[in-house]
């Protein structure tokens, strides 16, 4: 083979090996960054339910004291666990459709212009949510997270997909 393939083919190689050790680290810092931020939104908005409550029923928010609450503890407890990476994938689910609500409700001109002006939809508020908790709902937290920490030990699998010296044996089913 060519020493220049070869050369280009290693390098490769090596490129793929240091981003995926580099993916959870990264994975950790957006969940820190960005969850922080919204845990503080959702704490923010329990300390003034009032206004909360006032402006959904002033989007006409159907039950808007329900949706207040639920929104802001949301917010507010599953910033919380997502930076800790409990029950990421569910809680990262329940907040994209609470900021694709959020963006229907509130931001309703920023959907309507996506494709016209899309500058004005990722500089709405619930963007960097929205997009932060797809990234963790479809890549999961990474194994610098309480999740990983329980499939490793609990439910003992490898939550490292991307490793493949890992084996994993089968569970073993009782026969008798």
């Amino acid at each position: 083979m060519n020493s220049f393939v070869l050369l280009v083919r290693r390098g490769y190689g090596l490129l793929v090996t240091v981003a995926n050790y580099l993916q959870s680290p990264l994975l950790l810092v957006l969940r820190i960054y960005f969850f922080w931020q919204l845990f503080l939104a959702g704490r923010g908005k329990l300390s003034n339910m009032g206004k909360v409550i006032e402006f959904f029923t002033s989007l006409g928010i159907p039950a808007p004291a329900v949706n207040a609450y639920f929104v802001s503890c949301l917010e507010c407890f599953g910033g919380l666990l997502l930076i800790v990476g409990l029950a990421s994938r569910p809680i990262a689910f329940m907040i994209v459709i609470s900021m694709c609500v959020a963006y229907i409700t509130a931001d309703s001109e920023a959907v309507a212009s996506f494709f016209s002006d899309p500058d004005k939809f990722v500089k709405a508020d619930p963007f960097p949510y929205l997009l932060v908790a797809l990234i963790i709902f479809v890549f999961g937290p990474g194994w610098l997270s309480i999740d990983a920490l329980l499939g490793r030990t609990i439910w003992k699998r490898d939550v490292r997909p991307l490793d493949k010296s890992v084996t994993v044996p089968s569970p073993q089913r009782d026969r008798s």
